[in-house]
């Protein structure tokens, strides 16, 4: 007789999502990976390629929650194990993070939370000892996690010291705390629309806010929604929508977009009627900025260059555009990975760079034209010191304080110079997940 051939037992449902959730996570925590690196290009996770759209969202909120809440799962785990969390089974570790993550801030069965991470352990040649550990400590989780969270609720765990040291020091100790708190908050999904704000926001079952984004909650993939295979709209938090518009009408002007991918702010620009100029560095990022002008049929240059070094023609442009490289750490409630990939030790390069950008952005403009100047970050030496340090050097600038009734009367988001300054913890929803903007500075120059 033949042998018979049997085909391998079925993987168990969700487990292919954690198992490479625990690979992303220790790709950003021992690795120091980006979370972009490991999800999308040429460095992507190999895996993704086979998840269904359905493990590959759980997979994202399983990293993100991880991400997001690191901090208060470290306390929580510490209070649960003896010795501490293995250092010698990365896996076990991770196991331990997502497990707990499940049980303490998803909706999932805590058996299911339990098992499946037994089943990560014991699929690992160097964890599998500790399977054992690890469905004790997600039973215990299960049974008392809740308390140890409620006991450092006001602590701000979720933030590395330095960062909210310095949060305290520049905004404050209590509004320091309710970014804390707003980053805590799986994000919306905010879109610029190219018309009729009101329409996509009811078609896509979203929200208006006051700047004319469409703010919603995401349920599967992005590029299913109605409008996407349009170019009807693009993804772009609310904040970043706002710097683009402060040139006001530049209908037939010509606009220099520097450090432009993906190029959300270049298709605004395009939109408004402006000749764009893109300039990015990154040929992948430039390819990518040009795919996405392709889908919304907006047009601009794009050129792939170092802004710095781009021999580009000398004051002839009405308008520069530049969203410099930074720490991001505006932007950790959408990419929580900065938080703990980011050192203090970072931020005089980048403003040593930011700096050198800014003098090549003036060298570009003709007179009488205007600079817009943003970054994703809260550090003041990248926003409010950065623009100082331009004016005091550059003679032939002077500042346009920012009206609020350009930024739709939310004057809370406007420093007393007339910067552009918004906070994780401005424009509050009763629903936290629909709160929110990310961290952003942005100052309106002229050249005379």
């Amino acid at each position: 007789m033949p042998s018979q051939r049997f085909a391998p037992p079925p993987e168990v449902p969700g487990l292919a999502a954690r198992r490479i959730a625990a690979d992303i996570v220790d790709g950003v925590l021992h690795k120091h990976r980006t979370l972009d690196d490991q999800l999308d290009g040429s460095g992507a996770h190999p895996g993704l390629k086979t998840l269904a759209d359905r493990d590959r969202a759980l997979m994202r909120r399983l990293v993100a929650t991880v991400l997001r809440r690191l901090g208060t799962l470290g306390h929580v785990l510490s209070r649960l194990l003896d010795k501490g969390i293995p250092s010698d089974a990365p896996r076990a570790q991770s196991a331990l993070l997502i497990g707990a993550a499940q049980i303490l801030w998803m909706d999932v069965p805590d058996h299911a939370a339990v098992d499946l991470s037994v089943r990560l352990v014991q699929s690992d040649r160097r964890a599998a000892r500790y399977a054992g550990l690890v469905n004790a400590v997600l039973r215990r989780c299960a049974r008392e996690g809740k308390a140890l969270v409620d006991e450092v609720a006001t602590q701000s765990l979720d933030l590395p010291p330095w960062l909210l040291a310095r949060w305290s020091a520049q905004y404050g100790e209590a509004t320091a705390r309710e970014m804390a708190l707003a980053l805590g908050h799986e994000p919306s999904l905010d879109l610029t629309v190219k018309s009729d704000p009101a329409q996509w926001a009811s078609r896509l079952h979203g929200e208006t806010l006051p700047t004319g984004t469409v703010r919603m909650l995401l349920h599967g993939s992005v590029t299913m929604l109605p409008g996407f295979t349009e170019g009807q709209w693009w993804v772009q938090d609310a904040a970043a929508a706002l710097p683009a518009r402060l040139f006001g009408d530049i209908r037939g002007k010509s606009i220099a977009d520097l450090c432009a991918a993906p190029g959300g702010k270049t298709a605004q620009l395009a939109l408004a009627g402006a000749q764009v100029t893109a300039i990015d560095r990154s040929p992948a990022r430039v390819a990518r900025l040009r795919e996405n002008l392709a889908r919304l049929s907006l047009q601009a240059e794009t050129v792939v260059a170092d802004a710095v070094e781009w021999a580009g023609p000398v004051e002839s442009f009405d308008g520069v555009l530049i969203d410099a490289p930074c720490t991001s750490t505006g932007t950790i409630r959408r990419h929580p990975d900065v938080a703990w990939l980011r050192q203090e030790s970072d931020i005089a390069p980048l403003a040593a760079l930011q700096q050198r950008l800014l003098r090549k952005s003036v060298s570009l403009l003709k007179p009488g034209g205007t600079l817009i100047y943003c970054t994703c970050s809260l550090e003041p030496e990248e926003g409010e010191q950065a623009v100082a340090t331009l004016l005091a050097t550059e003679p032939a600038l002077r500042r346009v304080p920012i009206a609020a009734s350009e930024v739709a009367g939310l004057d809370e988001i406007l420093t007393l110079e007339g910067d552009l300054r918004t906070l994780p913890c401005h424009l509050p929803n009763p629903d936290p997940k629909l709160g929110g903007l990310d961290g952003f500075f942005a100052a309106r120059l002229v050249k005379s």
